[in-house]
């Protein structure tokens, strides 16, 4: 009968779809099981670069700290101090390859960039106010930058937070600046140890 032709048709179709079903839960499976042992020797790698950066780390300082005890960190001493720090933050979050905390990630410099020579530290600054006594870094940078029209590098903001009567702790005061701007997201790092406000680029666009 057309009937019982037509049940036993979709009876085979069931089937089959069942059984396709069941391949590609298996599939599934496998590919879960494969996406976890990735994540876990992901997870092994970042901790390997988050080490050999601190081992890195260590040996430029006492490379330089004693030959330089009395100079700026150079350029790229600050980046390397930002890749280090992206590599460390990327350690802590949760299961997220270290891959998309590449230093071209973490540090992805957005709009036009600014070059320009960089301001020596003036060993001889002294406070003129107290303006900056008990701010923190990002807020007492925000009001430099907004001050300055543009972007400042962290040794001409080290200078300004000084005349500000701002109080540094710590043995690298400039390095500590660009790592605090680094992770505030008013800012943008627009060159080597230089940055900008954010949101200055909405106001040049209107």
């Amino acid at each position: 009968m057309p009937d019982e032709n037509l049940l036993s048709t979709l009876e085979n179709g069931l089937r089959q779809s069942r059984a396709t079903r069941s391949r590609l839960a298996s599939r599934l499976a496998d590919l879960e099981a494969e996406a976890e042992r990735v994540r876990t020797e992901l997870n092994e790698m970042d901790a390997i670069i988050s080490q050999t950066e601190a081992a890195m780390f260590r040996i430029l300082s006492s490379t330089f700290g004693a030959a330089q005890a009395s100079a700026a960190p150079s350029d790229a001493e600050i980046e390397f101090a930002l890749r280090r720090d992206a590599v460390v933050n990327a350690a802590r979050a949760a299961q997220t390859p270290p891959a998309a905390y590449s230093a071209g990630n973490a540090m992805q410099q957005r709009g036009p960039v600014f070059r320009h020579a960089i301001p020596p530290i003036r060993p001889d600054t002294e406070p003129k106010s107290d303006r900056f006594f008990e701010r923190t870094i990002p807020h007492a940078t925000a009001v430099l930058l907004r001050e300055a029209g543009g972007p400042l590098h962290v040794n001409e903001i080290y200078n300004r937070l000084l005349e500000g009567g701002f109080q540094f702790t710590g043995q690298n005061p400039t390095i500590s600046i660009a790592v605090s701007l680094n992770r505030n997201n008013r800012f943008r790092k627009v060159a080597p140890g230089t940055f900008d406000l954010v949101i200055r680029d909405a106001a040049q666009a209107s």
